[in-house]
């Protein structure tokens, strides 16, 4: 069977010893872009390599990017093979948030063609709940060939989602909390609000308080009434560097509606061109 959004923890449980299962921990802070390797070095789950946000899952920082650009796609082909993942792998991939981070590798990996991708439900915190061991011995990795088949329709550009939302073609949705959204709370880029005609769903609502993923029904629905008629393919998900917006991406695929897209770039792109409007709490356009 092929996981392609979530998987247990009982079930990667079964499969430790699966050579055709690759555990990667994507664990990451935005506070401190150490904390999430130290974590691992302290204890992953047994087997696990280590994708760090910054260095493995983007490219550096321009002035006319976001926090988080796209990386470069062959060099990430390149470290996947490093990593022993092939065409053929179940790539399974875990951060200690809920998804937050994990997210952003699985959706790139279904950008390079390869749909063998699950978030591991609950992560490190839910898998330590069940008992089941870490440790801080390293893995012993085979390389092995990914052949990347990039599909370039899964994201937008600025100027994309500009045209989409004035031909009001897309449905866009920003996955960052409700105070950001409203521009009343702005704790990582220096302009506050959100891009006009988006809607809101904070990706946390995607969860329970156990960080658990909602069940499939609960999300469908939820969805459904916050996209109305609009198809699942017309809709765009941003937060604010790309990364959180895969999770609601995620949690549609986990849902049964498929097709939706992301505005990689995301706020903190947008944000980069005075040109382009903003809307804040107060609705009033900048």
């Amino acid at each position: 069977m092929d996981y392609t959004t979530l998987v247990s923890a009982a079930t990667l449980y079964q499969q430790l010893n699966n050579p055709k299962w690759v555990v990667v921990d994507c664990r990451f802070s935005l506070a401190d872009n150490d904390a999430g390797s130290h974590a691992y070095r302290h204890g992953h789950i047994p087997d696990a390599r280590y994708a760090h946000l910054n260095n493995d899952l983007s490219s550096a920082i321009t002035d006319f990017t976001g926090r988080h650009p796209l990386p470069d796609f062959t060099l990430l082909a390149k470290k996947l093979g490093a990593w022993g993942v092939n065409n053929d792998t179940q790539v399974i991939v875990y951060d200690d948030a809920s998804g937050a981070f994990a997210g952003r590798l699985w959706w790139l990996l279904r950008c390079l063609g390869h749909d063998k991708v699950a978030v591991l439900d609950g992560g490190i915190k839910h898998w330590q709940k069940q008992s089941f061991s870490i440790t801080t011995t390293l893995p012993t990795i085979k390389p092995n060939t990914f052949r990347p088949y990039l599909n370039t329709n899964s994201w937008l550009k600025a100027s994309q989602v500009q045209n989409s939302l004035a031909q009001k073609t897309i449905c866009l949705i920003d996955a960052r909390t409700p105070e950001r959204y409203r521009g009343e709370q702005e704790p990582i880029d220096p302009v506050a609000g959100h891009i006009p005609g988006a809607l809101n769903r904070a990706f946390q609502l995607n969860v329970d308080n156990k960080g658990l993923f909602l069940p499939t029904d609960s999300l469908h629905s939820q969805f459904k009434k916050l996209i109305g008629t609009t198809e699942p393919e017309q809709v765009v998900h941003y937060c604010g560097s790309g990364v959180t917006a895969c999770h609601n991406l995620l949690a549609m695929e986990h849902a049964g509606l498929s097709g939706s897209k992301i505005y990689a770039g995301s706020w903190s792109e947008w944000i980069k061109d005075k040109n382009r409007t903003i809307v804040t709490d107060n609705a009033k356009n900048k």
